[in-house]
């Protein structure tokens, strides 16, 4: 691999000496320290000001392709939600072609995170394996594969079963990125990148109400509905750009001898990573590597290490803050153009896919605002993330009470707003949590519990309550926003939990503790 021979390549070349030995040490006792060893070695002599110009030449490389790999892999979701609606007056949405009832949508919204939920942890510790970038291609060709397939969908039972495969092939999207970060930034500077590209669900999300008006002028057209023509074309640009990651993504900084896949996944991925040119100079590699010591000190792991990070009581915590954000978050995503459509009944179906899109833009707008203040006062990173999900509380009390009808819209641009910052800070605590305690898989792991187990809020929200729980006729979702202020509430308890458990009995950072 080129990232093996450029990492040995900077080693003789510049001899960095023993500070880097913790990296590469060599006896397995010798490479399970405590990574408080590696925090006595000072980082204050590290030329910050370089170290800042080197994570921004890092990011040109780095970030616009999570981008694109996450605005596709989260487009399918947005589209889908959408073309439930799309051509509704001559018939031709998805729920009209294909006879669905609001028991096939649950049903299908519910299995499309149980996919998730089943095959986040696994597929991310197979990351942990195998060349990271071809991992994530791989995501991003089945996302693209499948749902070019939505077009030939002809019966319920279809929709059912494409939705499952839909999750199951785009588990570890988001807690892949996740580890992939971590691997190139350390904890203080990974919220605002994670922020950088987590733009790109929100961008998605307003684009897809905007690229479905666009498709609904396409209906009908060689005997295929909006939504038809809206998913092929969705389907193949994202294949092709799923290959491109091959060698637009660079692979690990430091490729380590521990490191090396030695199983028959690890080696078949290996074989399609594409040669890659270093993204830094052998100067500035040193320096980054210097400062990513704390990152690399246990990269490989076993069963019991595993156990350790399941068995941390700190991640329920996580799991309850993610719950509740991203159970309103996808439950907007999914059902948000019917809640509009109560709210303004009036409203035609391009109507609403145009005003889908400018939730989105006020979550995109929170992200760039707050996300790199989550980096500055990392200290206050619960603190953050419950006032964030203040804004969405009082958005869905606006939405639900409110009684001019585009008040109730209005209540739903303040929960994008709220929802903006929440999960980048969700992810960036766990990594900052359990990376420096547990290693590698600590950082793969608590992000795959914390996104697959915290989608079982998705569940929830998309399943139980706005699409099997409606409420009465003057306020049609009464009952459901009112749950979703109470998973809510739970989240903000969570939150001042964790950082209560961590002020009181703080963080030990060993990497072969398993309890707080």
């Amino acid at each position: 691999m080129s990232g093996q021979k450029y990492s040995s390549d900077i080693d003789d070349k510049l001899q960095v000496g023993s500070s880097l030995q913790s990296i590469t040490p060599s006896t397995e006792e010798k490479y399970k320290q405590p990574s408080a060893l590696v925090v006595e070695q000072s980082t204050e002599e590290l030329d910050e000001k370089e170290l800042d110009r080197i994570y921004r030449k890092l990011d040109l490389r780095i970030i616009p392709a999570l981008w694109c790999l996450y605005f596709l892999t989260s487009y399918g979701s947005s589209a889908y939600g959408v073309s439930l609606t799309m051509n509704s007056e001559t018939h031709n949405s998805l729920i009209a072609r294909l006879h669905l009832s609001p028991h096939h949508t649950s049903i299908a919204s519910a299995l499309y995170y149980v996919g998730y939920i089943v095959f986040d942890v696994p597929f991310n510790l197979i990351m942990t394996r195998v060349a990271p970038q071809a991992w994530l291609s791989r995501i991003v060709m089945t996302v693209g594969l499948v749902y070019g397939c939505y077009a030939a969908l002809s019966s319920a039972d279809g929709v059912i079963a494409i939705r499952f495969i839909s999750g199951m092939c785009g588990a570890g999207t988001w807690p892949g990125m996740a580890y992939y970060v971590s691997l190139w930034y350390p904890p203080h500077r990974t919220a605002r990148r994670i922020g950088y590209y987590f733009t790109a669900a929100q961008v998605s999300a307003a684009v897809s109400g905007l690229i479905s008006a666009g498709f609904q002028k396409m209906d009908g057209q060689h005997g295929l509905a909006g939504f038809q023509w809206m998913f092929l074309i969705y389907g193949i640009i994202t294949f092709f750009v799923g290959i491109s990651l091959l060698w637009w993504l660079p692979d690990r900084p430091f490729k380590l001898e521990e490191q090396a896949p030695t199983s028959k996944i690890g080696i078949f991925f290996e074989k399609f990573a594409f040669a890659q040119s270093p993204i830094l100079t052998p100067e500035e590699s040193a320096l980054h590597k210097k400062d990513m010591q704390q990152r690399y000190v246990k990269v490989t792991w076993g069963l019991s290490d595993l156990w350790n990070v399941l068995i941390d009581v700190r991640i329920i915590f996580l799991v309850l803050m993610y719950f509740g954000v991203v159970g309103t978050g996808n439950g907007i995503v999914v059902a948000g153009t019917t809640i509009i459509k109560a709210a303004v009944p009036k409203l035609s179906s391009i109507s609403l896919s145009l005003l889908f899109a400018p939730i989105w833009i006020c979550d995109l707008i929170s992200i760039l605002i707050f996300t790199p203040f989550s980096d500055k006062f990392k200290n206050h990173r619960g603190l953050a993330f419950s006032l964030s999900t203040v804004v969405i509380i009082v958005g869905i009390i606006v939405n639900t009470f409110a009684h001019a009808p585009w008040a109730r819209y209005v209540g739903l641009l303040i929960c994008g707003f709220g929802l903006g910052p929440t999960v980048p800070i969700v992810m960036t605590w766990t990594a900052e949590i359990f990376g420096p305690r547990h290693g590698d898989v600590g950082t793969a792991a608590s992000a795959a519990l914390v996104s697959g187990l915290g989608n079982l809020g998705s569940v929830t929200t998309t399943y139980a309550l706005y699409k099997g729980w409606n409420g009465d006729a003057a306020r049609k979702f009464l009952g459901s926003n009112m749950v979703i202020v109470g998973i809510l509430v739970v989240s903000i308890i969570s939150s001042f939990g964790l950082e209560l458990l961590r002020r009181v009995l703080g963080d030990l950072k060993r990497s072969n503790a398993s309890t707080v």
